[in-house]
């Protein structure tokens, strides 16, 4: 079917029936064109970049308030098709789509808590480019690569194997990873997961490591290793089958169906580390198959399998504790550090432009500590209670008294690469935002023009 003829049927009936098979990318623009334009209360359609040969990365936001960031709403991301030729992932984030707006209208309770509650950023597809050049292998790599033949997994920032004066400024990396890492600085994610295929897994931070890094047994441990934990056993218990750990014949055991990355095997430049170090946001690396390309009459099991995982992860969003510091006049602060006692992150975590921060944490007491120039530093000890089943967070904000002590206006918070290292706190610190496309959904949909550039 061409795609005017496609766009043409979708026209005429604005509920199209999904249907469980490959869809090729123009196929999936169409699809999102039309779910955004049908859905205009709870989807947002935008585009954070381009691939090497030019075709849009799109993503499609949801929930109650689509298009923009509302305070205390948490930011989650999937994101699939990293690997061209590891399939699986783009159509079940496009039935996870059809999923959402279907329970949406007919006012499912589960969906329209998740939508209300939180706002879900899809993309379908990080390497269309991989994608058209992919063969159907089980295996094999044909299609893994971008055009330029350069693995995405491999191009971002690596804090450990990266010396800072060696590394790559960000306009020397492929366009999709530049592309993600825009997106991460423009929007505050605090939870993602990244779909593959070739094995049945959840594998958590780190990927990589070095002596520096806390290593026990053969993995590479995050400050923050009991949530990447609880979080990999969160999708792995709720799918079918990965909690077995030993589904795939090709691939070792895995105990509770998930592993540590480094421990799996070291990867250096990979994507999940790039949003833990720099982006202070969570992911989780899920790999969904034992093929990379499966048959196609397979992929309503492989849904059905997935289904309840994938919505159970994204409610782990409402982990921990959430809120807004504040100075000693009473306006929200960006970029004041938030740290957690016994959590040495190695970029602190710090306010957003709207003053909020997150931290992902299981139930127990933990104690905080905020600093931001010019205020004392405040120290407060919270009980933080299992936040997913009510689908919120706890919410505690901290309020910051003046100090007359003389205090640095530059806090250098981490090794940032490509940017400046040192944040000027009392500017605000903004960084500068990238140019997003947004599509204008409307009357015009079989003709994809249009654009408005913001």
């Amino acid at each position: 079917m061409s795609s005017l003829l496609f766009a043409s049927f979708l026209l005429l009936d604005p509920i199209w029936a999904l249907e469980f098979r490959y869809h090729d990318n123009s196929e999936i623009e169409q699809y999102l064109v039309q779910t955004s334009r049908s859905n205009p209360n709870i989807t947002h359609l935008y585009s954070i970049g381009t691939s090497v040969r030019g075709q849009q990365l799109w993503v499609l936001a949801l929930g109650v308030n689509p298009q923009r960031h509302v305070v205390g709403i948490p930011e989650f991301k999937y994101v699939a098709n990293m690997h061209g030729n590891e399939v699986l992932g783009r159509e079940l984030l496009l039935h996870l789509i059809d999923h959402l707006v279907q329970g949406y209208r007919n006012e499912d309770v589960s969906a329209l808590q998740l939508l209300r509650s939180t706002r879900i950023h899809i993309l379908p597809s990080m390497n269309p480019d991989g994608y058209d050049d992919a063969d159907t292998d089980c295996q094999y790599s044909q299609g893994r690569f971008n055009h330029n033949g350069v693995d995405l997994n491999r191009n971002f920032p690596d804090v450990f194997s990266d010396p800072q004066s060696k590394q790559k400024s960000e306009d020397q990396r492929e366009a999709e990873v530049r592309a993600v890492m825009g997106w991460l600085r423009n929007e505050t994610f605090v939870l993602s997961a990244n779909l593959h295929g070739g094995a049945l897994v959840a594998s958590y931070a780190y990927d990589n490591g070095n002596q520096g890094s806390m290593q026990m047994g053969g993995a590479s441990l995050t400050p923050d290793d009991d949530v990447f934990v609880h979080l990999s056993r969160e999708y792995s218990y709720s799918h079918a089958s990965m909690h077995r750990g030993n589904i795939c014949q090709s691939s070792r055991p895995f105990p509770d169906g998930i592993t540590n990355g480094y421990r799996w095997y070291p990867l250096a430049g990979g994507m999940q580390d790039y949003n833990y170090v720099w982006a202070q946001c969570l992911e989780v690396t899920l790999e969904l198959s034992c093929c990379k390309f499966p048959p196609a009459d397979q992929l309503q099991a492989l849904w059905t399998d997935n289904t309840v995982a994938l919505l159970a992860y994204v409610r782990q969003v409402h982990l921990g504790v959430k809120g807004v510091v504040y100075d000693g006049s009473g306006v929200a602060v960006q970029n004041a550090l938030v740290e957690v006692k016994g959590r040495k992150n190695v970029c602190p975590f710090r306010t957003n432009s709207h003053g909020e921060y997150y931290r992902l944490l299981l139930p127990g007491n933990y104690t905080f500590t905020v600093t931001y120039p010019g205020h004392e530093v405040l120290t407060e000890t919270l009980s933080i209670p299992y936040g997913p089943d009510k689908y919120s967070a706890m919410t505690h904000h901290f309020r910051l008294r003046r100090t007359s002590a003389i205090t640095t206006s530059y806090i250098q918070t981490c090794p940032t690469p490509g940017y400046s290292h040192a944040v000027n706190l009392e500017g605000g610190g903004a960084t500068s935002r990238p140019s997003w496309i947004r599509h204008a959904v409307g009357i015009g949909l079989a003709v994809l023009g249009g654009w408005v550039i913001e």
